[in-house]
């Protein structure tokens, strides 16, 4: 318990330094947001947005599908949604064999 009172006071020291204390003429955080806003970094981010994106869009369907296979639910599936195909079996339905 001692422990995590001194990490959050740590935590609690490193952030109000970041907030109020001068770095020449601005805060730590105060940099940060104008390095944030730079034309530069506003290209890398549309960038990354392009690149990653449909990347992005496959993880989003990968888990929709999982979590409708698990589920059972129909929302926006095909025609073998909640037919049981896709249900796992139970634990009590595996056998395990030694390699």
């Amino acid at each position: 318990m001692i422990r995590l009172l001194v990490w959050l006071a740590i935590i609690a020291v490193l952030i109000y330094v970041a907030v109020t204390v001068p770095l020449g003429k601005k805060t730590f955080v105060q940099h940060i947001r104008s390095i944030w806003h730079t034309e530069q970094v506003q290209e890398l981010k549309e960038g990354v947005k392009e690149t990653a994106g449909p990347a992005v869009h496959r993880v989003e369907r990968g888990v929709k599908a999982g979590y409708e296979a698990m589920t059972g639910s129909q929302a926006g599936s095909g025609s073998a949604a909640g037919s049981g195909s896709a249900r796992l079996p139970t634990p009590q339905q595996v056998t395990h064999t030694a390699p």
